[in-house]
């Protein structure tokens, strides 16, 4: 059972300025938590999330759990668009700019050059904050529901952002066409 004192922690720590990918890369604990991913409000500007306390040019996209921060972050949001539904979400909205290409392996994934260009603007465009917790998961299910990211569909809180972010992940499968057989 989570304490307000442990959700309030939380809160702070994701709320405070976000850092940069680069940094944050290196910075990232070992260890379970959960994540906020912030952008400036030009940026995706129809996905308008809580602004970041921290830093008033910051506006809340995504926020995830993890049980080991920096391996959630390095190997899979900032790598592979198969094993993040962040990066699958922002590759099917950026699809009409950035012309970006999926293909079938065992899922949908990007091309290897589109899945390099995909972390490039990440990089770009993107920050982070998170907060260490041994048991992210009751956490990340009640910091949605409080912060309402506008990329999480459970957390959208209007209807055109979660028909949005339904419309990108469908737009995102659909792009690779039909599955091969095997």
């Amino acid at each position: 059972m989570l304490d307000d004192a442990t959700v309030q922690r939380a809160t702070a720590n994701l709320l405070s300025a976000p850092h940069p990918l680069g940094r944050a890369a290196a910075a990232l604990p070992t260890t379970a938590g959960v994540y906020a991913w912030w952008a400036p409000p030009e940026t995706l500007a129809s996905f308008p999330g809580p602004v970041n306390t921290g830093d008033a040019g910051q506006r809340l996209l995504y926020l995830g759990k993890a049980g080991r921060l920096r391996s959630r972050v390095a190997s899979n949001h900032l790598r592979d668009s198969g094993r993040s539904t962040l990066r699958r979400t922002l590759a099917g909205l950026l699809m009409p700019t950035e012309s970006y290409r999926t293909t079938w392996t065992d899922r949908v994934v990007l091309v290897p050059e589109d899945e390099q260009r995909l972390t490039h603007w990440m990089r770009q465009h993107l920050t982070l904050t998170w907060s260490e917790h041994p048991d992210p998961v009751p956490l990340e299910k009640e910091l949605i529901s409080q912060l309402h990211p506008p990329l999480n569909v459970e957390g959208a809180e209007h209807g055109a952002s979660r028909d949005g972010v339904k419309q990108a992940r469908a737009f995102y499968y659909a792009s690779a066409g039909p599955r091969p057989d095997k």
